[in-house]
């Protein structure tokens, strides 16, 4: 039996990859536990309910569809902007996240697909949107 309720503060190790099989996130390599509040809602909703079935050195696997994880690539997110927007030395490279603020001044954060002479392509997608997650998960801690 576990002793995981809502307010909870648990520490966890994962390793996060994609159907194939390459690695997105590893809390493991980096030495760092992600620390958790149950039920603050700042993990994926199936990340933490399977954290609620764990007891201490428990490990457990979980699949997370892209619908319940980021949700499906939104077209409308994919976006060309004059390059003119860009601070005139701008270092483009293809593939990068960039942060930066809409024209109503909300921060925003992109992912540079295509860059011409007059255009940048942005994909204001999250970076896993579309793909199906897999995690696997060890509850380290869960905090008296």
């Amino acid at each position: 039996m576990n002793d995981i309720k809502i307010g909870s503060k648990v520490k966890v190790h994962y390793v996060g990859t994609l159907k194939d099989g390459k690695e997105f996130d590893n809390s493991v390599k980096r030495e760092t536990p992600l620390e958790v509040v149950i039920g603050e809602g700042k993990v994926l909703k199936d990340f933490e309910n399977t954290i609620r079935t764990m007891s201490v050195g428990d490990k457990k696997s979980v699949n997370i569809s892209s619908e319940q994880a980021y949700g499906e690539v939104n077209p409308k997110a994919i976006l060309k902007v004059p390059r003119t927007e860009f601070p005139k030395d701008f270092r483009f490279i293809i593939d990068e996240r960039i942060k930066g603020n809409t024209k109503s001044g909300k921060p925003a954060t992109a992912t540079i697909l295509e860059v011409t002479k007059t255009e940048v392509t942005l994909d204001m997608n999250h970076p896993l949107a579309g793909k199906d997650l897999n995690f696997e998960i060890e509850l380290l801690e869960i905090e008296k």
